[in-house]
């Protein structure tokens, strides 16, 4: 399997790391969506990240579908999600509110740095859509006694959750506050200490458009 993007990318990241815990070997093509964008193009017309081309070249596309194709694989006894029922549904919208908040904050950096004449309204209401999520996450993390989110075995929350506040951390100074977010900057710290999160990991570089 061939991995495309960059590890900056949350979403990179936590496919990336479900490759590694799942030990499923792959090829790593760090990929940029803007300097690298012509090569991505035959994989992925949307020129987007991650995209997963598989051993028969079939490619698949966007983080969470990919995620599901590797659950799949590995099976249900391995799958770091639930098969079925209330779990399964839990952790999809923990995954839900972490993928949304990365989106939200990749889109902040680009209204910061690639627009000159920048949308204070539009900043503003991603910033407010960030802490919520942030609220949220919070709230229900403080509440689990588990090491990670729902047991003491990691799963795909408690990696995508880690992935993006590593990035909102990196890509916004001041917009992570580990004093009103405890419980996830603790979650955070954990899942980082881990050799995959240390080993996959890439320091955030803004674009440039």
């Amino acid at each position: 399997m061939i991995l495309i993007g960059q590890f900056d990318s949350p979403f990179v990241r936590r496919v990336a790391m479900a490759l590694r815990l799942y030990g499923l070997p792959f090829e790593h093509r760090p990929w940029s969506t803007f300097g690298d964008a012509d090569k991505i193009a035959p994989y992925n017309p949307l020129r987007r990240v991650p995209t997963l081309v598989l051993d028969d070249g079939e490619v698949l596309i966007e983080s969470t579908a990919i995620l599901d194709h590797l659950d799949e694989v590995v099976g249900p006894s391995r799958a770091m999600i639930a098969e079925n029922g209330p779990r399964r549904r839990e952790t999809l919208k923990i995954c839900a509110l972490a993928t949304g908040l990365g989106d939200k904050a990749v889109s902040l950096v680009y209204e910061r740095l690639l627009h000159q004449e920048k949308s204070e309204v539009w900043m503003k209401r991603c910033e407010t859509q960030i802490a919520a999520v942030l609220d949220a996450l919070e709230a229900d993390r403080a509440g689990r006694k588990t090491t990670f989110w729902f047991s003491d075995k990691i799963g795909h929350a408690d990696v995508v959750v880690a992935c993006v506040i590593r990035f909102t951390r990196e890509a916004h100074a001041g917009v992570f506050d580990a004093r009103r977010w405890p419980a996830l900057a603790a979650h955070a710290e954990r899942c980082e200490a881990l050799p995959p999160f240390r080993e996959i990991a890439q320091p955030f570089s803004a674009p440039r458009g």
